[in-house]
């Protein structure tokens, strides 16, 4: 019989969760997302105007890499990146730690979904163990 792995003990590569607090801290949440944006463009290993070709087909409007080069500008306030193209953004280079900046200051975490059944079943597994250990405390209280 296979042993069956927990999911406690399971954790994903370091690297694929978040960006190093370094690399996008910043004074306000624009040039966070600003800085997070140039991270992800220098490391998805393609270049800019490849991205910026593979954003204007996911939104159908166009991209171009200077486009790209002011939302990767902490500096430039006049040109940060909207919803859809940072949807389109994600798309192009693949990189979820975009959608963790944002998911991080609610304590929400990014996961694929594949995952979420065994999540529920931990969820579920916990719920069963409170209500476990109720039942036996009324049931010790009962006895007296």
């Amino acid at each position: 019989m296979a042993e069956q792995l927990s999911l406690l003990d399971w954790s994903p590569p370091q690297a694929a969760l978040a960006f190093e607090e370094r690399r996008v801290r910043a004074a306000t949440l624009h040039q966070r997302i600003a800085r997070a944006v140039g991270v992800a463009l220098a490391e998805c290993g393609r270049p800019r105007a490849q991205v910026a070709r593979e954003m204007a087909t996911y939104l159908g409007e166009p991209v171009s890499p200077a486009m790209l080069d002011a939302y990767a500008s902490p500096g430039r306030d006049s040109h940060r990146i909207g919803a859809a193209r940072l949807m389109a953004l994600i798309h192009a280079t693949g990189d979820r730690r975009l959608l963790q900046l944002l998911a991080e200051p609610f304590g929400w975490a990014v996961i694929e979904a594949r995952h979420l059944a065994l999540i529920e079943a931990a969820l579920l597994r916990e719920q069963e163990d409170e209500i476990r250990r109720r039942r036996e405390a009324l049931m010790r209280r009962a006895r007296g």
